[in-house]
């Protein structure tokens, strides 16, 4: 298990408490003794939103209630992204836990009051799982380290089954995700011009040129598919939480949510799949028990009745992606120089 905090920014927790146990009672009008304890932040995950662990407990209706929640604050200073997506990655996690294809923890509030807890926040359940984390990487050390080549692999399979699960919602239910401009295009141009502006915003002082002929190159190759198709966005057993028996308990992360095509997502786990835990990545050699980049395609294809034909291009756009964030990241922690030019042409194979 990680002890390392990765929050973008910390508080006093028990000035917390108090806050947040007065806010609790306005919501919950016929509760009563509200008490709230174990306030933690989470170990190994949350780079990008300031998320703190609770557990509250109070009276209604004659008996004794407890709950465990989380509190997640939407950025106001460590901002990740151009897009403002906090309202949608709200509603598709309200919309999946009322749909029932994929598990995710139930929203019980958000909050529009920035003047009550210093920022606009939601507050969701609490599930009682673990999550292979990035910091320190799961397939270096750790409880996924350490399960059978067995309990990584329903934990894998599970996963991707997952992945295609959440492929299969129907866009007609989508609608809040019509993107940043009304009217815009989705399918692929939608999430292409999501991440030419992230480009743009990224390398507004030029200070990365080798980002535009990456772009460049990209688009002389970009498949025509216009289809619309959710994107879960940061798609990858590390943003999972698992039970005991490895059983998978709640997919998580939906900050780069959009209709930009189904494509993108797979692209996305099997890139960082192969970086997190393939021969290529941190290990050395692949994590047994993690399927193939081919036995995780050909799960998926079952699943959601989609091809994969393309998907090399939108690994190559994976790799573009976590480079602009790497670099978007690397900065606001204030670790410059960012990204060496020369390892970003040999990371997106533009010698």
């Amino acid at each position: 298990m990680s002890d390392v905090i990765v929050a973008p920014s910390t508080r006093d927790l028990d000035d917390l408490s108090k806050d947040l146990a007065d806010w609790m009672q306005s919501r919950m009008p016929d509760a009563s003794n509200i008490t709230i304890n174990n306030l933690e932040y989470p170990r190994g995950a949350g780079q990008s939103h300031e998320t703190i662990l609770f557990d509250a407990h109070w009276n209604e209706g004659g008996e004794r209630i407890d709950q465990g929640f989380v509190v997640r604050f939407k950025p106001t200073s460590f901002i990740m992204f151009p897009d403002d997506l906090w309202e949608e990655q709200i509603a598709i996690m309200q919309l999946f836990d009322e749909d029932g294809r994929i598990p995710v923890a139930k929203v019980w509030w958000k909050e529009d009051d920035e003047s009550i807890l210093g920022g606009k926040f939601y507050v969701m359940e609490k599930k009682k799982g673990r999550v292979p984390v990035s910091v320190p990487p799961y397939a270096l050390s750790g409880w996924f380290f350490e399960a059978t080549p067995e309990q990584r692999n329903r934990a894998w399979r599970q996963g991707v089954e997952a992945m295609a699960r959440l492929h299969t919602m129907p866009v007609e239910k989508l609608g809040f995700l019509k993107g940043p401009t009304a009217g815009a295009d989705q399918g692929l141009p939608q999430e292409w011009d999501k991440w030419c502006r992230y480009v743009d915003w990224v390398n507004a002082d030029g200070e990365v040129p080798v980002l535009k002929p990456a772009l460049a190159k990209l688009e002389s190759t970009k498949p025509n598919h216009t289809a619309p198709g959710l994107v879960w966005g940061d798609c990858r057993i590390g943003n999972m939480m698992f039970d005991a028996n490895f059983d998978l308990i709640a997919v998580m992360d939906w900050e780069q949510v959009t209709l930009g095509g189904s494509l993108n997502d797979l692209g996305w786990w099997l890139s960082m799949g192969e970086m997190m835990h393939g021969a290529s990545g941190f290990c050395g050699a692949h994590l047994e028990g993690m399927g193939t980049r081919q036995e995780t395609i050909d799960l998926w294809e079952s699943i959601t009745g989609q091809s994969s034909e393309g998907i090399e291009w939108y690994e190559d756009f994976m790799i573009l992606k976590t480079t602009v964030m790497s670099i978007r990241m690397s900065r606001m922690r204030g670790q410059e120089p960012p990204i060496d030019p020369e390892s970003i042409r040999k990371r997106l194979n533009l010698d």
